[in-house]
């Protein structure tokens, strides 16, 4: 019975860790944000610096993990490498839950979001699972003895794990799980359809009787129905409270909004342009490529030159160091602020270009894969 359920565990547990090191690799810098999340937690931001290395080799060790254990390779130690990931996880996501310090977990990515608790739960049941692996490691048979093909087959899965990690850090993700995708439309993503279900709330509100002391606690709903409020004997106490008992329809894009240095919303002007348009995001220009941003700003003089192509350079920076920057580098481009957050997600880059008409992502790039402006201009400029 014991290695049927170490043969089934073996199975889920190698299956779930290979898909959700794949889903984090496949977008390596986003996860490297939520690792800073809890880095500001603990403390640690002195490794803020680092998160996109420690998640590569994070991702790469639950793919590694996960296959190693459904080939039966380096079983005790592969056993123990999950113990010790599952128990650190474990205590990531209770202390989020608990605590409240950090909403998702990242742990399958933006594909799945899952709540603090469900990632708790879901490492709970992982928990037991391998236990049970770990109580049956010398029974866990390999599916090629030879050592020599073991070691050859596992390096080329720490090298393509590897690869894989580094490759999406450096072009963009393989599969976009993000509101700012191509072919989205971003307008549309920031408005609730009519007729879509809203938030419903509850309130609780803290009564009390002035006469003989009584208190008690009702919802909205029974402090209408009862009628206690015609009775001028009770009173509210405190501060009501405010709970959200069914959620509605989750706008996609709720935190962009687009000013000028003055604080002018450009949202309107810069999202609905009907023609061709460049957008440059670079959330952090001090950390952002130079290089980079030199290459952007060659696209931008020639889109303007000859196709009078409108190029905006999007931060999170103060209006005085973007100036500062800009006549530092002899930008060209106009310059908007935003907040970091939705920046982070519009193009996994720094800086990243993306292509809009009337506010759909047409296509968008990393800095190391830009498009030559030729290659724009045959594309997309001439039909404009």
């Amino acid at each position: 019975m014991g290695r049927i359920l170490a043969t089934i565990s073996r199975a889920i547990v190698g299956l779930l860790f290979i898909f959700s090191g794949l889903i984090k690799a496949n977008d390596p810098l986003g996860f490297g944000y939520k690792l800073q999340e809890y880095f500001e937690v603990f403390h640690i931001g002195f490794l803020n610096d680092y998160a996109p290395a420690i998640a590569i080799v994070l991702c790469t060790l639950e793919i590694v993990l996960g296959a190693l254990l459904l080939l039966g390779f380096w079983a005790k130690e592969v056993a123990w490498g999950l113990l010790i990931l599952i128990i650190f996880f474990t205590f990531l996501t209770f202390y989020s839950a608990f605590f409240e310090v950090v909403t998702s977990c990242g742990c399958f990515g933006d594909a799945i979001p899952l709540t603090p608790w469900q990632s708790f739960s879901k490492d709970l049941i992982l928990l037991a699972l391998i236990v049970i692996i770990f109580r049956q490691r010398d029974h866990l048979e390999p599916v090629i003895l030879n050592k020599r093909a073991q070691d050859l087959i596992s390096g080329f899965i720490v090298i393509l794990s590897l690869g894989f990690g580094l490759f999406t850090y450096n072009f963009q993700p393989i599969v976009d799980f993000l509101p700012y995708k191509i072919g989205n439309n971003i307008p549309a993503l920031m408005v609730v359809p009519p007729g879509a279900p809203l938030d419903v709330y509850e309130i609780t509100y803290n009564l009390k009787n002035k006469k003989s002391g009584e208190e008690k606690k009702m919802t909205d709903k029974e402090y209408l129905k009862s009628g206690i409020w015609k009775d001028t004997s009770w009173e509210i106490v405190g501060e009501p409270v405010n709970r959200l008992v069914k959620k509605g329809y989750d706008v996609k894009i709720k935190d962009l909004k687009i000013t000028d240095s003055q604080g002018t919303d450009y949202n309107k002007e810069l999202l609905e342009n009907p023609y061709y348009n460049l957008i440059v995001v670079a959330y952090d220009l001090s950390k952002a490529s130079k290089n980079g941003i030199g290459d952007l700003n060659a696209l931008a003089i020639n889109a303007a030159e000859n196709f009078n192509v409108r190029t905006v350079l999007l931060t999170s920076n103060s209006a005085q160091s973007a100036e500062e920057y800009s006549n530092q580098n002899k930008l060209v481009m106009e310059i908007f602020y935003a907040d970091g957050i939705p920046l982070k997600s519009m193009v996994r880059a720094n800086p990243g270009l993306l292509l809009l008409k009337n506010g759909t992502v047409i296509n968008k790039w990393h800095f190391h894969n830009l498009p030559s402006y030729e290659e724009l201009a045959d594309q997309y400029f001439q039909n404009n």
